[in-house]
């Protein structure tokens, strides 16, 4: 039964009570915040490295020490039960503090990509009502202290912001170190509903309006039993995690499964494959997760240097297109590893799983990976009734890690069937009874002359050409047929192309003529999000553009 009520801190969330029934009875929901975790792990071995990165190595009794005088501090300036706490960081020490004392103190903590300017951060904040936020002095040679001094008086909730890092001059706000030495040890952490909101992470708008998503303390959890569970892990293994703590993958393996599954997480401030390479080396990392930019630049050097990476175990690819053919090389580079793609969202974190055995390569490169703990259906893109088996669909699921809806009430009304099933905005077929296959997105569809085209399919094309990096493509304006196609392309190693050669392509996949892109954009880049996912709706103002011409 599909419900709307207010959490503990009054955030009116979505309720699935036979969800939630379920999760509890499997154990995907233990009942519990990451602080229990973590106060536990701490008292077995507080001397066991909890974080690392290039320039810090923090104990679990140093993590939780800071993270209780952080929560002392929060409580000190009256927040509440609830009230949202913000942060706009790369992948540091600070951001897992800021996780714990937040489910210390009952609060909700609310990422936003360091990407984001004074406009986007200036809405997320009132938007979210937020109450403090908390931002790098400089971060890739951009003054955050100078935004917040610009935008502060537009954001009436804030109470507090914070600066970590060191200002060039005079800070107008409070420094997170300085804070931290003057704060006391909270002593005992507050009590906590697992059930009350703990997250608030905003969808990173590669389409439209970002949209706040709510997460318990328990929804996340549920990821985390689940991927322990399917990778085998144990308190042996070690993560190394490049992405972004602001999205949605980062946050679970670098604030939430190294305090669940009792392992050491690394990371990096900003990417670099040869610092990436050292790392894992040095902490003998099993796990690694990535967005496809980040695989290809690790096998790229590893088969240049004769890096086999040993002790690589697993390489969980998602956030963007991931090529078969990258999986594949990146198994024959790395022995010991099962490279797979995994596929997800913010609302509905991972829903599936990669082989077991490398003898499975082939499900982890050419499907998105086995369904696991989640309920399906594939319905119809036109009359929403449920395809048959191996036919195309648009993909909704129901799952244990499924968010508690949107912080906009109104924005949940077209996210979900009558059934409570989640709207993915994913076409795809499910191929051998449990394995998903993703053919687009929806709204990628291209109609032209009143024939539905896959945007994917046909950038999986392309991109098995050596001459072709990347390829986007997008629907383009037309006169003629309503809708034309337009591929933005760039190029691999210097590599031309033209329009003869990309019709050459099409045509040997015996594809219909009618899918060859009628304009062919050859670009340096192309325009993502931290996640890795391709923006494609800056994508299709420039094809508009093209299409006036």
């Amino acid at each position: 039964m599909i419900s709307h009520r207010r959490d503990p801190g009054g955030w009116l969330v979505r309720w699935d009570s036979e969800v939630a029934a379920q999760a509890v009875a499997e154990g995907s929901w233990p009942n519990l915040t990451i602080v229990d975790f973590a106060l536990e792990r701490t008292l077995a071995d507080p001397h066991k490295i909890q974080f690392a990165d290039f320039d810090h190595e923090l104990s679990r009794a140093q993590l939780i020490d800071r993270a209780r005088r952080l929560a002392d501090y929060f409580l000190s300036i009256g927040l509440k039960a609830g009230d949202v706490v913000s942060f706009q960081l790369p992948n540091c020490w600070e951001a897992v503090a800021i996780s714990l004392a937040a489910a210390m103190t009952g609060l909700v903590v609310n990422p936003i990509v360091p990407i984001n300017r004074d406009s986007e951060v200036g809405h997320i904040l009132n938007d979210a009502s937020a109450r403090v936020m908390i931002v790098p002095a400089h971060f890739r040679s951009f003054d955050y202290v100078s935004m917040m001094a610009r935008i502060r008086g537009a954001v009436p909730s804030l109470k507090a912001i914070l600066v970590t890092g060191k200002p060039m001059e005079d800070c107008p706000f409070d420094l997170f170190d300085d804070v931290l030495e003057k704060a006391k040890p909270l002593i005992q952490p507050l009590a906590v509903d697992p059930d009350a909101v703990k997250l608030l992470m905003y969808t990173s708008g590669t389409t439209g309006r970002p949209k706040g998503v709510l997460h318990s303390h328990n929804t996340l959890f549920a990821d985390a039993f689940k991927m322990h569970d399917a990778l085998g892990l144990n308190s042996d293994d070690r993560i190394f995690c490049p992405s972004p703590i602001t999205h949605v993958t980062g946050f679970l393996w670098l604030a939430q499964m190294p305090w669940y599954g009792d392992m050491l997480a690394s990371t990096l401030r900003t990417w670099d494959v040869e610092a990436s390479i050292a790392l894992i080396q040095k902490y003998a990392c099993s796990v690694m997760l990535g967005a496809t930019p980040f695989l290809q630049d690790l096998v790229t050097l590893a088969k240049q240097d004769g890096q086999q990476l040993q002790t690589l175990r697993h390489y969980v690819c998602g956030g963007a297109a991931v090529p078969p053919t990258l999986i594949y090389n990146a198994a024959l580079q790395f022995p010991n590893c099962i490279p797979w793609r995994t596929f997800g969202a913010t609302e509905v974190c991972t829903l599936t799983v990669g082989p077991s055995s490398r003898n499975d390569l082939r499900f982890g490169a050419e499907t998105d990976g086995r369904l696991s703990r989640v309920s399906t259906k594939l319905v119809g893109i036109h009359d929403g009734l449920e395809v048959g088996a191996g036919e195309e669909g648009e993909l909704l699921v129901k799952a244990a890690s499924m968010s508690l809806g949107y912080a906009n009430p109104a924005d949940n009304q077209e996210a979900y069937d009558e059934d409570g099933y989640f709207r993915m905005g994913d076409l795809g077929r499910i191929v051998e009874g449990e394995y998903f296959v993703c053919t687009g997105r929806k709204k990628d569809l291209i109609i032209r002359g009143g024939e539905n085209i896959s945007a994917k399919e046909i950038e999986d094309v392309l991109v098995r050409s050596p001459k072709i990096l990347e390829a986007a493509v997008v629907s383009m304006p037309s006169k003629r047929t309503g809708e034309a196609i337009c591929a933005f392309i760039v190029p691999a190693d210097r590599a031309t192309i033209d329009m003869k050669e990309i019709a050459g392509l099409i045509s040997a996949e015996g594809l219909a003529r009618q899918k060859t892109p009628e304009h062919v954009a050859i670009v340096a880049e192309l325009p993502k999000t931290p996640a890795g996912k391709v923006r494609k709706d800056v994508l299709r103002v420039r094809a508009a553009e093209f299409g006036k011409v």
